[in-house]
């Protein structure tokens, strides 16, 4: 009798065994050398199966639970079949476009970035390389792509603490935009941001951002860049009610706006709960919550507030969303495109990707190749991956 995936009649026999036919007398499976990858009869892990195909056996996967060609594990589609649960969250993106989807619950299950941290790392090579490609008249594109892609940031900061230690020069650093950086980053990132700040420029981040900036957007900013957002990944369905009404109350519900409301509803609750929460107003006013933040509010806090909701939806999107503005028309806003494909290449980038493909009908790479030129595109492509 055969058994899936041990090797077919024909092949030698094993040194020790017993001839064909006499199989009942082999002798228990741990006592030979042969054959070291066969598992325990009547169970156990087969042996890699050859590509293309996986024999029915017991032990492996049935064939849903691959990950269909450009999709989710699952076989999963991108988007809820028929649009969103009871016909709700028709949420617009800017220009009136489609829906903006909610992120695909097999999404939610763990990120994938493009950049993992390169094994044997030594910052003080990695420097040296770098200074050799960057002296003397010409300059070696390559190496500069070949260490800045395949490093994580973290290796990247120690390279440019020993270039500068090494060679007195260092990298400049280039402001970043409040919005998109103080919604969208977890609690611990933002305290790390507002380390860093601290550190590179010897200036309060908070102090800074109330003399730069007033009103509403100024009292959103300073809620995000304390990082105390709540970060439970469980959702209370009573508190998500609850939130609706007391958002609906505070806009749509009177005259005028409450906009303390809306602040802190939307810089403590977590992005699940938001969720949850948006789900529950569109079902009780029956209009989305990004719409109504529209009606309700105008200039950046209207924009700081719809960030937060559209990364509660899917935070991917979002990105995706910004990277495809970033480039499409006339010119190219580069710092939006560096600092989102740099930023998120350890943490999302793959389902960055992934959104990107299925919003737009062209990769990330395609329109990156379009619309930069030389060691530019280079550089990027490297990161984003094909």
């Amino acid at each position: 009798m055969s058994y899936p995936g041990y090797p077919p009649t024909g092949y030698p026999p094993f040194p020790g065994y017993p001839p064909a036919g006499q199989e009942s007398s082999f002798p228990p499976q741990g006592q030979y050398p042969y054959p070291r990858s066969f598992p325990p009869m009547g169970g156990g892990a087969y042996p890699p199966a050859p590509s293309g195909s996986y024999p029915g056996a017991g032990g492996y996967p049935t064939p849903g639970g691959y990950p269909a060609a450009g999709g989710y594990p699952g076989g999963a589609p991108a988007y809820p079949a028929g649009g969103f649960p009871g016909g709700q969250m028709p949420s617009q993106y800017p220009g009136g476009q489609a829906p903006y989807p909610s992120q695909p619950a097999a999404m939610t299950q763990g990120t994938q970035g493009t950049i993992r941290p390169a094994s044997n790392f030594d910052a003080l090579k990695d420097a040296e390389i770098l200074r050799k490609a960057m002296k003397g008249f010409g300059t070696d594109e390559q190496a500069i792509v070949d260490v800045v892609s395949s490093r994580s940031n973290d290796q990247r900061q120690q390279i440019k603490a020993a270039f500068k230690t090494m060679y007195g020069k260092g990298a400049g650093t280039q402001e970043r935009v409040l919005i998109e950086i103080l919604c969208t980053r977890t609690n611990q990132e933002i305290r790390d941001i507002v380390r860093c700040y601290q550190s590179e420029f010897g200036r309060d981040l908070e102090k800074d951002i109330r003399s730069d900036t007033s009103g509403h957007f100024e009292r959103l900013l300073v809620s995000m860049c304390q990082g105390n957002r709540d970060e439970n990944q469980s959702v209370n369905h009573q508190m998500a009610q609850d939130d609706a009404q007391r958002l609906y109350q505070a806009g749509e519900g009177r005259l005028g706006t409450d906009e303390s409301c809306f602040n802190m509803i939307l810089a403590t609750r977590s992005f699940p709960q938001l969720k949850a929460t948006m789900e529950a107003y569109s079902r009780m006013a029956n209009r989305d919550l990004l719409s109504s933040v529209s009606r309700e509010f105008s200039g950046y806090v209207e924009s700081g507030l719809k960030t937060i909701l559209q990364c509660a939806l899917n935070r991917p999107a979002f990105f995706a969303e910004r990277l495809y503005y970033s480039m499409k028309g006339a010119g190219t806003d580069d710092s939006t495109l560096v600092r989102i494909v740099v930023t998120r290449s350890e943490i999302d980038l793959v389902q960055i990707k992934q959104m990107f493909t299925q919003m737009y009908q062209k990769t990330l790479s395609t329109m990156i190749a379009s619309d930069t030129s030389g060691d530019y595109r280079k550089l990027l492509l490297a990161i984003v991956g094909q």
